[in-house]
């Protein structure tokens, strides 16, 4: 059994769209795909219109050791199944404060016997025992990134965070993988964060890339995922293209134990991000502000040597 965590630390990133479009394509590719919604705000569970279950229905059956999640029946919805988050969560976090606490869906997943090929992980925008949980139960994260200054160090962190728990907690991570999203050509800061992230972590960041798109935001409206909406819009094909490359990674790992994202970049690198001039420092809504190029004097990353 797969199992994946999709964790960027900066909201905004497209992360909870890459989780509910990857966990769609593989199903539509013949894959069993359940998905853990494991922020506390239910962003997945409400951006498809499922409703908060009652708790002991909720994914905090996984944390509750009152509750047994094999009694939990999931919810269908476009291609995979489902088990909601629920507002509990965060009355529940205050609790969960002890070491051992980050393994708790570890331990469910050893325990139980799930009929699924893929379980896939939606987090919180943040490191909280949630996220860490689901990093420590996972073989491979991914992590999408928006190529702008905040989405990239919140990409860098998370990165950080997924190393730190395969040394310390859980070295069955093989993969960390970076997608970059809302990935917008005319922009010539998006080139320049594109080519700072290939330039500093190399096979780390996947091919291709998921492009701005009418079509995801009209199915994110209609609470559908983009295959309903229009299974021929560039989202679409942006996100299978995306999937099937994802998945070949793990196969690769899976099946050599030494997959792209098993170590390191080499030689490690302490570059940081060029910072954002003030035209395109983000707005009060993330966005980056005016549309004009930074000046490539201001922005240009720094090669590594690697």
């Amino acid at each position: 059994m797969i199992v994946c965590a999709v964790c960027n630390h900066k909201g905004g990133t497209g992360k909870t769209t890459t989780a509910i479009h990857v966990a769609a394509a593989l199903g539509l590719s013949g894959k069993r795909v359940l998905v853990l919604d494991l922020d506390p705000q239910g962003f997945l569970s409400r951006t498809l219109d499922v409703p908060e279950p009652d708790p002991e229905s909720s994914v905090l059956s996984f944390f509750d050791p009152e509750m047994d999640a094999e009694d939990l029946a999931p919810t269908e919805v476009s291609g995979f199944d489902l088990i909601p988050s629920s507002s509990t969560l965060t009355k529940r976090m205050r609790r969960l404060n002890k070491p051992t606490d980050v393994l708790w869906m570890r331990e469910n997943l050893r325990r139980l016997d799930l009929p699924y090929d893929v379980v896939l992980f939606d987090t919180a925008a943040a490191v909280t025992v949630y996220s860490l949980n689901a990093l420590v139960a996972s073989r491979h994260v991914l992590i999408p990134v928006l190529p702008e200054y905040q989405g990239v160090v919140g990409a860098e962190q998370t990165f950080q965070t997924a190393d730190l728990v395969r040394r310390k907690l859980n070295p069955d991570l093989l993969t960390r993988s970076f997608l970059l999203t809302q990935v917008d050509a005319r922009k010539r800061i998006h080139h320049t964060y594109q080519k700072y992230l290939r330039n500093k972590y190399d096979d780390y960041v996947m091919e291709g890339q998921i492009r701005t798109s009418t079509s995801l935001a009209e199915a994110h409206e209609e609470g559908r995922t983009v295959f309903d909406h229009d299974s021929g819009a560039r989202g679409a094909r942006d996100y299978a293209n995306a999937t099937d490359r994802f998945l070949q990674r793990i196969r690769t790992a899976e099946t050599t134990g030494d997959g792209v994202g098993t170590a390191d970049p080499s030689p490690p690198s302490v570059e940081s991000p060029p910072e954002p001039p003030e035209s395109a420092a983000p707005s009060r809504n993330g966005n980056a502000g005016g549309n004009d190029p930074p000046t490539e004097e201001i922005v240009r990353p720094k090669r590594t040597g690697s």
